[in-house]
């Protein structure tokens, strides 16, 4: 039995697929499987790895799913105690797998680790060093576009990003899978959160490397569709993961969060995206009432609750100062 499964969802990345997988055919170690869910690419990428590397399974979606549902159906079709994640526009190290695997390993009480992620074109800045969350409602990547030199020590963070992160199972029947309301954006956020809910760890792992090219699939950091699901989610993602008592304290700083974001893309022309991803969100949200998605609060996490909103306070200071 394999221990490890690496799940990489594609849409349309002809012109990433070929070195991310090459990347992960040089690894020092080999008891690993690799399995490409497709998203009903149209430029020729399922067709380029199924024709090229017969190694690798691949599952074909008729459609675009969303990359929730398609990591998704990936975890579901493999049975390995862990699960990597990797976005298609990445190469990594050829120790990547080894490092994010040994990384888990040593710590029991990890849910999640994520990868060091550097800016491919740039890679001596920082692409992702961890993901954190704040009671502005902001969701940020640690050491976004600093210098990588400066985030070489293994630590605690909010969530992994799950463009390069790795997973134990054993954890995510607990947590459940990714949140397929979601579609994209914000939901590695939300698993990681409700993972830290019940009380596990997310880490960060410096010495597991990845070069990332980033919105390889959506196109641009800035789009219509990027800012209306990211606004959409955060507002879902609220709902979802804090108590109502903790939605009510956080209540003017999310304010004033979600305020100073609307002025800010206002100002980028797709102010009446966000305002609209917003309103989707309430939406949402009372459609997740119904369906019973609300983390239900329980009182023997609640000391986990408090450390999660001293952090959501600390993380203000956090993004504010990087």
């Amino acid at each position: 039995m394999k221990e490890v499964s690496v799940v990489i969802p594609n849409y349309n990345g002809i012109g990433y697929i070929r070195p991310c997988l090459d990347s992960l055919m040089t690894q020092t170690v080999s008891d690993f499987e690799i399995l490409v869910v497709d998203n009903g690419s149209g430029d020729g990428s399922r067709e380029t790895v199924e024709r090229e590397y017969p190694g690798v399974r691949v599952i074909a979606l008729e459609d675009n799913t969303g990359f929730c549902h398609a990591v998704n159906v990936g975890i579901q079709a493999t049975d390995t105690p862990y699960i990597i994640l990797l976005n298609n526009d990445t190469t990594v190290l050829k120790d990547f797998v080894e490092k994010m695997l040994d990384g888990i390993r040593k710590r029991p009480r990890a849910f999640s680790c994520g990868a060091k992620m550097l800016q491919m074109h740039s890679p001596e800045k920082m692409d992702d060093a961890g993901d954190y969350y704040s009671a502005l409602g902001w969701a940020f990547a640690r050491g976004k576009g600093k210098e990588q030199k400066r985030y070489s020590s293994a630590c605690q963070i909010f969530t992994a990003c799950a463009g390069a992160a790795i997973y134990r199972r054993k954890l995510l029947e607990e947590t459940g899978l990714f949140d397929e309301e979601h579609f994209a954006y914000l939901e590695d956020m939300d698993l990681g959160y409700r993972a830290k809910i019940l009380g596990y760890e997310n880490w960060f792992l410096p010495e597991a490397v990845v070069y990332h090219a980033g919105s390889g699939t959506s196109g641009s950091r800035y789009n219509l569709f990027k800012v209306r699901y990211s606004s959409r989610n955060n507002i879902y993602m609220i709902y979802k993961n804090m108590p109502w008592l903790q939605i009510l304290i956080n209540l003017p700083f999310l304010t004033a969060g979600f305020l100073i974001k609307l002025i800010f893309f206002a100002a980028k022309g797709f102010g009446r995206e966000y305002a609209a991803g917003i309103k989707n969100g309430v939406s949402l949200a009372f459609k997740g009432s119904r369906n019973g998605k609300k983390m239900r609060f329980s009182w023997k996490h609640l000391k986990n609750y408090g450390k999660i909103q001293l952090q959501l306070w600390a993380n203000i200071v956090r993004r504010i100062t990087g």
